[in-house]
């Protein structure tokens, strides 16, 4: 076997065999390897139920113990076109083909338009541990204009442990769901009258609240400086800054046809709109706008994800505005920020640079320079082996640094990006005047650190399982009276602890039910306060996850959790 991706390719083979020996008249799609497995597309008049996966695999188990060969082989056009006459979403792909000759694979009963490449025999799959996971819709080349196809998805990997460890970590991640931890701590939903644009419960707007007061305080100390710029702007703002002509289609428009309003998918027009309406020094440079008001983007509403995939959206934004001399430092002070926020949540991120693309606008000299100071940047960073280098992935309009960052499951999330723009400024005709009183056109830093607060509250959820550290918690310490003749005490303590989200429950409900409530709740430290409590003057901790311990000073316990508050402390106090 040459390689996993190799078995993977040819396992989508075997499946579309077993397809069509257990379903009569099947029309094929494609079935390419993909990260982690393989699918196959397919047009059947019975529809594929989730109880058919299992017949399917043994079928395709039989099929490997066959022994047959992949066996490669070429046509000329017209003959495929022949032989695959029956099959409409081959002819559909060979008529799309330039070269004279198309790509065949044979292996038993099943021949595929295929490039390849494959294992020799199936014998070579015996060894690959594979499951076939779910059924999905997929219209024909992603397009909704075109039919639905049923797209079976299969996981494969080298061997079972893999396979184990693979599945294992996909239960996990359902756990973790954060749709439904959001919707059990009572932080968010989204309602079918407003796709993709969350409602945040009050738990969850405090967690939402805490997250920017985080956000804005770091960025104070660092010379930001903070605006908030209109909804809505005319036709004329987007087609300066190009994004009428780019991306149109995914914005939400209304007003009058011959001059429509458009709610701002992005910040970035209007930042350049606050700069240029005073002269600029060479002074003023580097000049931080940071901007985190709403923003819209219209998606396809089957793309649309809980919180990953939204169409409202808080961006934590930023537009600096800097000399060509001053990217290395600038770029060097960002990349400083993103450590110290990834570090709060105890995540790794690996930097990912995407150079020029033949597509690209400006000087290419200036583009030259700008790469170079990047990659020095990276390397002295990260080393030369941590980072990687993405060429000709860059935006058009300037190269950019991609952050992506491990959760506690291993998984990778884009979040953070710094780009370099060289045409924006040139577009909206921006200057600054240097030391000599010449016009100078600046470069624009565009760079999210969180990337969205909603996606990455909903990557936080999943990543501490709801459980937040103290000083993120919603509520971080509730309070439970043991019996109404503690109630006073209770309210005497909650008004001690007014420098923490608190909360107390003054109901009827027994002890034990309360403090369950809390746990199902996941708030750090609950307190439990009942006659010997009162007598003493202190208080007794439940702590989340943990132990039980009594008699605990107010003021120590208030020490403690302001040290947690102050320090952002990924880990809670157990020993008092």
């Amino acid at each position: 076997m040459q390689d996993i991706q190799t078995a993977r390719h040819s396992l989508a083979h075997i499946m579309a065999e077993a397809v069509d020996e257990l379903f009569p008249n099947v029309k094929f799609g494609i079935g390419p390897a993909i990260d982690n497995g393989f699918y196959y597309d397919f047009d059947i008049e019975k529809s594929i139920l989730p109880e058919d996966l299992e017949k399917i695999e043994n079928k395709m188990r039989e099929l490997i113990k066959r022994d047959v060969p992949f066996e490669h082989s070429t046509m000329k056009k017209a003959e495929a076109l022949e032989f695959f006459k029956n099959q409409p979403y081959k002819v559909e792909l060979i008529n799309g083909i330039e070269d004279e000759e198309v790509g065949i694979y044979k292996s038993g009963n099943f021949v595929d338009l295929c490039r390849g490449p494959h294992v020799e025999n199936s014998r070579e799959l015996r060894g690959v541990s594979f499951k076939l996971m779910s059924i999905a819709g997929a219209y024909w080349k992603g397009d909704s204009k075109n039919k639905m196809l049923q797209r079976i998805y299969a996981v494969a990997f080298e061997n079972k442990d893999e396979l184990k460890q693979y599945l294992f970590m996909q239960e996990e991640a359902k756990r973790r769901d954060h749709r439904k931890i959001g919707e059990a701590l009572d932080l968010f939903f989204i309602d079918d009258t407003a796709p993709g644009m969350p409602y945040w419960l009050p738990h969850g707007l405090k967690l939402f609240n805490t997250l920017l007061a985080f956000w804005r305080e770091e960025h104070e100390k660092r010379g930001y400086h903070e605006i908030s710029s209109p909804q809505l702007n005319t036709r004329t703002l987007w087609e300066t800054s190009g994004h009428w002509a780019h991306y149109k289609d995914n914005m939400f428009t209304t007003g009058e046809e011959n001059n429509p309003l458009a709610l701002k998918p992005m910040n970035c027009p209007n930042s350049i709109i606050v700069y240029k309406r005073k002269v600029r020094s060479y002074r003023d440079l580097p000049l931080r706008f940071s901007d985190c008001d709403k923003l819209h983007r219209k998606e396809i509403s089957g793309t649309l994800h809980g919180l990953f995939r939204v169409q409202s959206f808080t961006q934590d934004d930023s537009h600096n505005f800097i000399r060509p001399e001053q990217i290395s430092e600038e770029i060097n002070a960002i990349l400083d920020i993103a450590d110290r926020f990834y570090s709060i949540f105890d995540v790794k991120y690996q930097a990912v640079l995407s150079t020029r693309p033949e597509d690209f606008m400006g000087d290419i000299n200036l583009w030259n320079r700008a790469e170079e100071a990047l990659k020095e940047i990276m390397i002295k960073r990260f080393g030369e082996e941590n980072f990687v280098l993405n060429e000709g992935d860059g935006a058009f309009y300037g190269p950019k640094i991609d952050l992506i960052m491990t959760d506690a499951l291993g998984r990778q999330w884009q979040t953070g990006t710094i780009q370099l723009d060289f045409q924006l400024p040139r577009n909206f005709d921006i200057h600054f005047a240097n030391e000599k009183g010449e016009l100078e056109t600046p470069v624009l830093v565009h760079r999210v650190i969180y990337g969205s607060f909603e996606r990455f509250i909903g990557i936080l959820i999943e990543h501490f399982e709801g459980a937040f550290p103290f000083w993120l918690a919603p509520t971080q310490i509730g309070i439970v009276p043991v019996g109404e003749n503690d109630f006073e005490y209770a309210k005497e303590i909650k008004e001690k602890l007014s420098a923490f989200r608190t909360e107390i429950d003054l109901s009827q409900n027994g002890m034990g039910a309360k403090v369950n409530n809390y746990r199902k709740m996941k708030v750090p430290y609950v307190l439990i306060l009942g006659q010997k409590e009162r007598e003493n003057g202190t208080i007794s901790i439940k702590i989340r996850g943990g132990k039980q311990i009594n008699d605990i000073d107010v003021e120590k316990f208030i020490k403690i959790a302001s040290e947690l508050n102050k320090e952002k402390e990924l880990n809670l106090v157990e020993e008092f």
